[in-house]
């Protein structure tokens, strides 16, 4: 399979995620700022979640220009990637409908945890197709971004049990590390296009 079509797949399958998060935001009833506020905790819900996907499609963006070869191994860790990420809009209604219960925020960051952990899968794939010296490799580093995530999903669902506002925290946290593009790949790229 080419890179293009890849990545094509990719972006609708995000497309759509965030098309069904935003067919759950419900009209309220009432025409009154008291009726749009009781709908508060639905809408921080969808806005931490789109942030989200917007860093996982920002960033495979990024993990697909660094790439060259597409092969089996990777198409089915970028499904498993997918699969979970398609799992947000649920995990999303559920907390926000449950005013950020402990249960659908234990939910939404193990969603978070399992597309996580399918992210740096597609990553290690990637980086053994190009081998340790290939541009991923040099362009990930100590990749600190993607150590620190899953101790604050692993925090996030253990806090949903106890202090549920400051699972939220946890999750906007690691959501704000990340909401800067990654430019090492940028970097590394643009370095090897200048040496050829």
């Amino acid at each position: 399979m080419g890179k293009g079509r890849f990545e094509a797949f990719s972006d609708g399958v995000l497309a759509i995620i965030i098309t069904i998060m935003v067919l759950e935001l419900k009209v309220p009833h009432g025409d009154t700022l008291a009726a749009l506020a009781q709908l508060w905790p639905v809408f921080l819900s969808y806005v931490i979640s789109f942030i989200y996907v917007g860093i996982y499609w920002n960033n495979h963006h990024h993990l697909l220009h660094a790439t060259t070869t597409v092969t089996g191994g990777m198409m089915w860790a970028n499904l498993n990637l997918l699969f979970w990420l398609s799992l947000l809009p649920f995990a999303t209604g559920w907390m926000g409908e449950n005013h950020f219960g402990p249960v659908p925020s234990a939910v939404y960051g193990g969603v978070l945890m399992m597309a996580a952990i399918s992210w740096v899968i597609l990553q290690t794939l990637i980086v053994r197709t190009q081998g340790r010296d290939g541009v991923l490799q040099r362009a990930l580093g100590s990749d600190w971004k993607g150590k620190v995530s899953p101790v604050l999903y692993v925090a996030g669902i253990v806090a949903s049990f106890c202090v549920t506002g400051l699972a939220q925290a946890m999750y906007l946290i690691a959501a704000l590390i990340w909401l800067v593009p990654d430019r090492r790949i940028e970097k590394v790229l643009a370095h090897e296009h200048e040496a050829h």
